[in-house]
């Protein structure tokens, strides 16, 4: 729910070592010198990855050929540890492209990704569903227990043969044919998409002149005035980033303006006549319709979710609607109070979506005497980053250096080195945390190499040396200084670095098992969790500190602020929720060729019970998560199937007096090292002592009392 952040489309991200000797200087096809080997990015220009791909695609094909005809019996190492290596420059290249083309998305770069994708998705259908690898792959797994394979090897190979049989390899040809097409056309419609509500984003803005800055607070209109100066724009402007439009709706006192603004950012990915997604959003949940047929499911949702720790969308809805009844009965109970609050003062008009953040802002302060703008000033971003990087270092024992030899891609990212508690380099963490028009909105993370140990063994199989991961967390910060952040910029802050560690700590054998790649419901439990150090009183009242005087954060603030903590909690999940179950139902739909999306939606909400002054958090058109790739595609609700696991599992801390309990962030360590080397139910009650326990959410969200009424 914290904007993570839709995974990059990294094709076959694997660290990549292997190179191609090149004789016209393409950077991406040389050995990189660079500190640590990151991406030589003053060399690279977009006119190299096309030949840079086209070279890389015909090494991999000819890698699978090698495997392929291999004359010797199927065995673990010339078969699954052969294709763990293949594609490695692939690999290099995709996470280099994939990650510019977000966070850095010129036009050239937005023409290449264009041609490029549906190439990548044919290249990578192609040979995922090649016959002669599918015939080895199974072989071996149909005499694996033989095999005397370790742990993490009999789940790779148990794995890498879902996978297969998942994406089709065990079909008649003509059925992996049609596979190859829906996944070409997917990658062209995903992109499409995602470049649509880009430019919806960068070409929309509200020029504001001094007299429409009423409500505003220092730090907003300092936001303001730098995204104007940004644009070359006198004056003031608002913009579609939700670190703009956000403030601007929490604290304008212009409701006219608040209207604006707000039906703007609900409508991105239909502000143009030319850029309309709701074509787009009919094909690919077509195509996705079609292909989970052809793969003997009922429906995407039904294929994406047999392989999840939820197992089938019923057991996600299931959870979503335990949710929402609760969240629906606190939301009427908080637009009552805000209603009341409005009327009050002197306002009659109805509680409208453009209103409730700003009643919202003003009766949590009236309520608890806690002013959000007033908190902004300790939280000011290098502040953060402190508290941040000392909770990895109690927790974890990990440290980070700023390092100014490390290459960046933009003036704004900056590089660290993470290193262990006994100086050794452990990896790369790049954080480009400012919004600017090249850059795709929300907030998330990836990377541009994982750890791997896969050839770094000796004889006795002890680990002499591991391929260090190069991670990126990207924010989307209103650009100012100083930089002050709300509660809920400093709690993202900490939730993408959470997946951030995950990459970093990351000990497991072989890249398919590296970090974050585990089950999708599984992956946001490690960033979560880690959003529960930022309320710690202690890391408060060391690091929340005011920009200008260095005052630490008031007692009495602390206390307000903790108190608040749980306001609006009925908003925030029925926002959340509804994203989630529209999510299923679109992805359930039995004929989403002939969809009306805009009447789909409005009866969709009309059926839920969708309070009328709380919009979708992310309406269809512009819902990135599952329509600018996939990986969130009918798996929305992972957000809050993770969020049973955090809110249980920090409970152990609390439970134990001890935010930094030794033994207990020994334990949690673990699920961060693993990776996706054992069933994440297994390595969850190896770190708490049992299962979860579901009631910890309502706790968490301060629900309870809803679900009892």
């Amino acid at each position: 729910m914290r904007r993570r952040v839709v995974p990059l489309p990294v094709l076959d991200a694997r660290p990549g070592t292997g190179q191609i000797r090149c004789m016209t200087g393409n950077p991406l096809l040389e050995t990189w010198t660079t500190p640590f080997g990151v991406p030589p990015f003053d060399r690279i220009g977009p006119a190299h990855f096309a030949p840079a791909f086209e070279a890389a695609m015909e090494a991999h094909r000819a890698e699978l050929a090698a495997i392929a005809a291999d004359l010797a019996p199927p065995g673990f190492a010339n078969t699954v540890e052969a294709l763990e290596r293949a594609g490695r420059l692939l690999g290099r290249i995709s996470a280099t492209f994939f990650n510019l083309a977000a966070s850095q998305a010129t036009e050239a770069l937005q023409a290449v990704e264009r041609e490029i994708a549906p190439r990548l998705a044919r290249h990578r259908t192609e040979t995922t569903l090649d016959p002669a690898i599918f015939r080895r792959v199974a072989s071996l797994f149909e005499g694996r227990a033989a095999l005397d394979l370790e742990a993490d090897q009999l789940r790779l190979l148990e794995r890498l043969h879902r996978h297969l049989v998942r994406a089709g390899a065990a079909l008649e040809e003509a059925a992996r044919t049609r596979l190859t097409e829906i996944s070409t056309r997917l990658a062209t419609l995903h992109t499409r998409f995602g470049q649509n509500v880009l430019a919806d984003e960068n070409d929309w803005q509200m020029v504001l002149a001094a007299e429409d800055l009423d409500g505003l607070p220092d730090f907003a209109r300092a936001a303001a005035a730098e995204a104007a100066r940004e644009r070359g724009v006198e004056g003031y402007v608002i913009t579609l980033a939700r670190s703009s439009v956000e403030p601007f709706l929490t604290f304008s006192a212009r409701r006219d303006l608040r209207e604006r603004a707000f039906r703007a950012w609900v409508a991105r990915g239909a502000l143009h006549p030319d850029r309309d997604n709701a074509a787009l959003v009919r094909e690919i949940l077509s195509l996705r319709a079609e292909r989970a047929r052809l793969l003997g499911a009922a429906d995407h949702a039904e294929y994406r979710l047999a392989d999840t720790m939820a197992g089938h969308p019923d057991a996600a809805e299931g959870l979503l609607r335990a949710a929402w009844e609760p969240a629906r009965r606190r939301a009427a109970a908080e637009r009552a109070e805000l209603e009341a609050l409005a009327r009050a003062e002197g306002d009659n008009a109805p509680i409208e979506a453009w209103d409730w953040r700003f009643w919202a802002e003003r009766a949590r302060k009236a309520r608890h005497d806690f002013d959000g703008a007033a908190l902004k000033p300790y939280l000011e971003l290098e502040a953060m980053l402190r508290a941040l990087f000392d909770t990895a270092r109690r927790l974890f024992g990990l440290s980070m250096t700023e390092r100014a030899d490390i290459p960046t891609y933009h003036p704004d990212v900056r590089a660290f080195e993470a290193t262990d508690a006994s100086g050794a380099h452990v990896g790369v963490f790049l954080l480009d945390n400012f919004a600017r028009p090249s850059k795709r909105s929300g907030a998330w993370m990836s990377s541009f190499r994982v750890a791997d140990a896969l050839d770094g063994r000796d004889h006795d199989d002890r680990v002499r040396k591991r391929t260090t991961p190069i991670i990126v967390n990207n924010n989307n910060l209103a650009k100012s200084l100083p930089t002050l952040l709300s509660w809920d910029d400093a709690r993202t802050l900490f939730h993408e670095f959470g997946h951030a560690l995950h990459g970093l700590l990351s000990t497991a054998r072989y890249p398919s098992q590296s970090g974050t790649a585990v089950l999708g419901d599984f992956v946001e439990f490690p960033s979560q969790v880690m959003e529960h150090w930022l309320s710690v009183p202690e890391t408060l009242r060391t690091h929340a500190r005011h920009h200008a005087t260095g005052e630490a954060l008031p007692e009495a603030m602390l206390a307000k602020l903790l108190a608040a903590r749980n306001d609006g909690q009925g908003f925030a999940t029925v926002e959340y929720v509804s994203s989630a179950l529209i999510d299923l139902a679109l992805h359930r739909h039995p004929d989403p060729g002939s969809l009306d999306l805009a009447a789909f939606e409005d009866a969709f909400l009309a059926e839920i019970g969708m309070p009328a002054a709380i919009g979708l958090r992310h309406r269809p058109i512009h819902f990135g998560h599952l329509f600018a790739g996939g990986g969130y595609a009918a798996g929305y609700y992972f957000y809050l199937w993770a969020e049973v696991l955090d809110a249980d599992g920090f409970e152990a801390f609390e439970e134990a007096g001890d935010p930094f309990h030794p033994e207990l962030a020994a334990r949690l360590k673990a699920i961060f090292q693993a990776g996706d080397t054992a069933d994440p139910m297994a390595l969850y009650t190896a770190f708490r002592g049992r299962p979860p326990k579901v009631d910890a959410l309502l706790r968490k969200r301060g629900l309870e009392d809803a679900s009892a009424a």
